[in-house]
């Protein structure tokens, strides 16, 4: 170089200069696990009348396979979250996933209504890590104002997986037996494993995270980095309030996704093999809604309302559209109609869900998300587990009754959130 030259300084990458966006491929990933995770979780329902048929089960009897499900999620949830807390997501995460795939599969391998309890407690004690795992991972990829729409979009992973499982689980099992459905679902939820190992990292060690995409993910204050103990996440308000929505509302989710198939083939009818057009319409609807629910908070945010407040009203939003959820008996009959009420409360549930996870980054630091999660998952499953033996001991006393429990999957959304604004009226870090 001569004097006077100008000085050249190296081309930078084109992902230094215009920034990566690998956060959002790790929420694919999110994505793909919530997918798989409620395919296996949903395939015992859709198959309940011809499993039922075959081994001689009652509503009552069913009711104790789906609460084996919940008593096994919620004993490993709080250890879940710890667990992952402790483990990290890398490793962590895959050995969860590992346990609900070999429990899923087990359910081939069983003949009596004791046998697939036991497999329904591997599920559920494998599958308690999804949630406390994908949260914790969407609190360490994305800045605050992205969260809620992350949480949605991998969220939505529930609804399709809820698509995919009506699409082919009734196909494998006309063709090749019932056993065929656990097995194929099953090696698909394992084959999640070697995506996660190849691929993830955290951020600062991941070689596809550029310097600009990393100043955003930790562009929010910095966290204290702190464990807290049960006992301390107890005396918090944000805890109390995550753990009351999940309470009140998860046993409605699983009233859908356990009972829904039984009632459409009961009350109209529909047999395995038509079962899964109104099943992916309801899903189709609630996709819709994981999303909206996410955006529609980030959107508040981006105008300028105070977190709690925009999380508020979009949980508002979506209390309000559950109500009609409670005109299903009156639309006996007419199964398009029953399907788009169940559709949209089903969308509203999981618009409500995105932004009840997220309370949890909005409360608490990086470090204790997982297990403030695994807290009110814990809750939550009790709170199915105590509706399900319920719901089968009405069902089979009523002779299929379904009014009193589409009523309390209506109404209970406003008052979780009645209970969630007197226990937490401003967010704020705990």
């Amino acid at each position: 170089m001569t004097q006077g030259d100008p000085v050249v300084s190296p081309p930078a990458t084109t992902r230094e200069r215009t920034g990566s966006h690998f956060r959002w491929y790790v929420c694919g990933l999110l994505f793909y696990a919530t997918t798989v995770n409620y395919v296996d979780r949903m395939v015992l329902g859709i198959l309940k009348p011809t499993i039922a048929h075959d081994l001689g089960w009652t509503e009552t009897d069913y009711s104790v396979l789906t609460s084996a499900f919940q008593i096994g999620y919620a004993l490993m949830m709080p250890i879940a979250g710890r667990f992952i807390d402790w483990l990290g997501l890398r490793i962590g995460y895959p050995i969860a996933v590992l346990v609900w795939s070999i429990s899923s599969m087990a359910h081939a391998l069983a003949g009596n209504l004791w046998q697939f309890g036991l497999a329904r407690l591997g599920l559920g004690l494998g599958e308690a890590a999804n949630f406390p795992s994908a949260i914790k991972a969407v609190a360490d990829w994305f800045p605050r104002r992205e969260r809620a729409l992350a949480t949605g979009l991998f969220n939505s992973g529930t609804n399709i997986g809820a698509v995919v499982a009506p699409l082919i689980v009734p196909v494998l099992a006309a063709r090749f037996g019932w056993h065929s459905a656990f097995l194929f679902t099953g090696a698909l939820s394992m084959s999640w494993v070697f995506f996660w190992l190849f691929f993830y990292r955290e951020p600062e060690k991941h070689p596809r995270v550029s310097k600009t995409e990393l100043a955003l993910i930790r562009s929010d204050p910095e966290d204290a980095v702190q464990k807290l103990s049960y006992a301390t996440m107890l005396r918090k308000r944000g805890a109390w309030a995550f753990i009351s929505g999940k309470f009140f509302t998860d046993p409605v989710w699983w009233f859908y996704l356990f009972w829904i198939p039984g009632f459409l083939q009961t009350k109209y009818h529909v047999d395995l093999l038509h079962v899964g057009p109104p099943l992916v319409a309801i899903y189709l609807a609630a996709d819709i809604g994981s999303i909206g629910g996410g955006w529609l908070s980030s959107f508040l945010l981006k105008r300028g309302y105070p977190v709690g407040r925009a999380r508020k009203i979009a949980m508002l939003v979506c209390a309000l559209c559950v109500i009609p959820v409670m005109l299903v008996p009156a639309a006996a009959g007419n199964l398009w109609l029953t399907v788009a009420l169940i559709g949209l409360a089903a969308s509203a549930h999981q618009g409500w869900s995105a932004n009840l996870f997220t309370i949890t980054s909005d409360c608490f630091p990086r470090s204790a998300v997982g297990s403030v999660v695994g807290l009110g998952g814990l809750f939550g499953a009790i709170g199915g587990a105590l509706a399900q033996p319920a719901i089968g001991i009405w069902l089979d006393f009523s002779k299929d009754s379904y009014a009193p429990l589409f009523l309390v999957a209506g109404s209970i959304y406003l008052v979780s959130l009645l209970v969630i604004h007197l226990l937490l009226p401003r967010f704020e870090q705990q």
